[in-house]
């Protein structure tokens, strides 16, 4: 019987510590929040990611049953309706949807804690790896450290239910498997390489770059160091036959053939020619054009102008607005990465030395090189430099803890160095105390809409929170996280900072047309592959179809009774009051003429909650005031009259109760004192009238057009009549 070595025991042992560790940390924010009632719907946490509900939307469905009748094209469409966007299809949905099924707790649980779970198995690669280098206690530092770095534990805490609870994960496994092949030369490792592929591309199909660099570097440390050496050859063929751009039933029988065939002694001699038909098919699969298409939109902006009939329109980009696509500066940088800045820089020093003396952690610099592309491409990549680099310094502290004179000294300066390289992160953590995507209160407005509101009616708001009304409500959307291009959010931004009358006929107009589209896509499926016809704007169509050759004449036409299209769903408008906050970049999105892509004067739109009654003055900020005496308002150096005074206040029975003073007909701004909120809104003209101030902070609406349906102080839902 054998028996674990004492390596193996020691292995073990590591895993474990730094496995709990990281549970543990990822654990405080539900400390924190215990109990706290906002944050808790039917007695679970809800999750604090946007996308994370088009994950559970996916699950849900594949959890529920069969919704088309038998008439999808594949398996899994059979388990939700057509044109819903549901990722039935998705690794994440159907791994959420296994785990929902066999672990004995609630969905939402399931959702919630995931993160927590399946990110700290980035441990189990670092350990592996360092075991390979003859180092577990810097494995051990190493994985610690990583587990709980900034940005790390920001994709992965509690609650962040998303891909990149294994995105990171799985790229240190496949940087392990690639490691241990070159490290043994044993035949396994071909095939555990090629697997770890096939697993990576199933759970992020964008993996592409990452799995061609690993690729490219084995490729150059073969023809440097050991060029004769066929087991290298064996390993890129696997390689490139596990990358291509098929689908994952298709490759793995590939993979298995060809793993067979390596183990067939007399074949070696055909490994040439295997590795040519390996890389023709991995080109002539369309493999390599994914890659650079994946990273582009986060690295170029600006207007994008999108027609498929000439008119070249002009939308503003939404990469401009996302956070996460935008630089950084590098203190954040460092920060993200390894938790302070001389933290980073030291870690830096320490991978370059780890390098030099364990030549094979090269192959880790694809990793180490897409962490970096966070200094041009947005913060979301910072989270691929974190494990490696965290090698980097524990390999120093291991260096240094060695030169020590006894024992005693050797491991309590690895306690100590590993302690100071863990309290930044550790600060982090404990003031990292984000919100759930929503509120309970605003749940609530969504979970009734669910049973108003059938399953093929649409539902508008902002496309920020598209997927968690898709997954609390079970409706249909025109925008989310996913599909939130310039031509896709320019009618719900014109909606939504329009007159009521606008508002209303584009929404009818954008619902039609989107499921006009959805039909000619389906129908002409082929012509439109061949044709490249994906590209579309419904404002362009609405545009020829209305008779115009400029949109900007057609858009003039919704101020007056047209004819609209038939009728076929029902139409909500979802107002929450956070859209308040950014109703400024929202109005982006219209606030400019398509046709030559010039951007109209910003509407006037001014926020304060953090006022100072001083008397005969509210000081509201930004060199902001009121003066109650006359009701006019100083803006920096200039008095300006109002036009109206307007409170807001809910009563007893949550009635809104609206009063309105007339202040100067002829003036151009308006304030709004809406004291159940404490917040005061300075708006010109324009906005005041739009539909989200009429319909959500005043609840003005035309009857005619739309009725209230649902509506509580966070929330308001109102349907659309025509």
């Amino acid at each position: 019987m054998n028996t674990l070595t004492k390596e193996t025991k020691l292995t073990l042992l590591y895993i474990f510590i730094a496995y709990t560790f990281s549970v543990l940390m990822r654990m405080i924010w539900v400390y924190q929040f215990h109990g706290y009632a906002p944050f808790i719907y039917h007695g679970q946490f809800m999750i604090n990611t946007n996308d994370g509900y088009y994950w559970a939307e996916g699950a849900r469905d594949l959890l529920s049953g069969t919704h088309t009748n038998g008439l999808a094209e594949n398996f899994y469409d059979k388990f939700h309706q057509f044109n819903d966007m549901s990722p039935v299809n998705s690794a994440a949905s159907q791994l959420t949807a296994l785990f929902a099924k066999i672990l004995p707790f609630s969905f939402e649980s399931v959702i919630f804690y995931m993160p927590v779970f399946l990110s700290s198995l980035v441990v189990v690669p670092i350990i592996l790896i360092a075991k390979d280098l003859k180092n577990l206690n810097m494995g051990l530092i190493a994985a610690l450290l990583a587990s709980i770095a900034w940005s790390y534990y920001n994709r992965t805490m509690a609650g962040y239910y998303d891909t990149d609870m294994l995105n990171i994960v799985l790229p240190m496994f496949l940087l392990w498997s690639i490691i241990w092949a070159i490290s043994t030369k044993k035949d396994i490792f071909l095939l555990i390489v090629a697997l770890d592929i096939l697993v990576y591309r199933w759970w992020y199909p964008q993996s592409y770059s990452l799995e061609f660099s690993f690729f490219g570097l084995i490729l150059a440390y073969t023809l440097i160091f050991d060029r004769k050496n066929i087991y290298y050859y064996k390993l890129m063929a696997i390689m490139m036959f596990a990358m291509m751009n098929l689908s994952g039933f298709v490759r793995l029988p590939i993979v298995l053939a060809v793993f067979y065939a390596f183990k067939q002694e007399k074949l070696d001699k055909y490994i040439y020619y295997i590795l040519g038909v390996a890389v023709i098919g991995f080109f002539v699969s369309g493999g390599f054009s994914p890659i650079w298409a994946k990273l582009q939109p986060y690295i170029f902006e600006g207007a994008v102008s999108v027609g498929k009939k000439g008119f070249k329109l002009h939308f503003f980009t939404v990469m401009q607005t996302v956070r996460e696509a935008g630089h950084i500066s590098f203190e954040t940088f460092a920060n993200r990465i390894s938790g302070h800045v001389v933290t980073f820089v030291v870690s830096v020093v320490g991978y370059i030395y780890l390098v030099y003396k364990h030549k094979i952690m090269i192959f880790a610099l694809p990793m180490v090189g897409l962490g970096f592309l966070a200094s041009v491409g947005g913060l979301r990549f910072t989270i691929y430099a974190v494990p490696i680099l965290a090698f980097g310094i524990a390999f120093l502290i291991t260096e240094i803890s060695s030169k020590m004179p006894t024992n005693k000294l050797k491991y309590l300066s690895l306690i100590m160095f590993t302690l100071a390289i863990l309290y930044p992160n550790y600060k982090h953590i404990d003031g990292y105390k984000v919100p759930t995507v929503f509120n309970n209160d605003e749940v609530k407005v969504l979970d009734a809409l669910k049973h108003k509101a059938t399953r093929e009616d649409y539902v508008i708001s902002w496309w920020d929170y598209g997927y968690p009304i898709r997954y609390y409500a079970d409706v249909k959307t025109l925008a989310d996280g996913g599909k939130h291009s310039g031509s896709v959010n320019f009618p719900i931004s014109f909606m939504l900072t329009h007159t009521q009358e606008e508002a209303a006929q584009m929404a009818r107009l954008d619902v039609e047309y989107t499921e006009k589209t959805f039909k000619f896509e389906k129908e002409h499926k082929q012509e439109v592959e061949d044709k490249n016809l994906t590209i579309f704007s419904n404002i362009e169509q609405m545009t020829t179809d209305y008779g115009f050759k400029d949109t900007n004449d057609f858009l003039q036409t919704l101020k007056t009774d047209i004819k609209l299209p038939k009728k076929t769903r029902d139409i909500y408008f979802y107002l929450p009051f956070k859209m308040l906050n950014i109703l400024p970049t929202i109005n982006l999105f219209s606030n400019i003429n398509l046709m030559n892509g010039a951007k109209s004067r910003n509407p006037f739109i001014f926020i304060s909650r953090r006022f100072k009654d001083l008397g005969k003055v509210i000081q509201l900020g930004s060199n902001v005031s009121l003066n109650k005496q006359d009701m006019s308002v100083n803006i920096g150096k200039n008095r300006v009259r109002l036009r109206r005074f307007v409170r807001t206040r809910y009563d007893k029975q949550m009635k809104n109760i609206v009063n309105t003073q007339m202040i100067d007909f002829t003036a151009k701004l308006s304030l709004i004192y809406m004291s159940s909120y404490n917040t005061f809104l300075l708006v010109d003209e324009k906005t005041y009238n739009s539909m989200y101030i009429q319909l959500m902070v005043l609840e003005n609406y035309d009857h005619n057009l739309f009725e209230k349906v649902i509506t509580n102080p966070y929330a308001k839902v109102y349907k659309l009549k025509i």
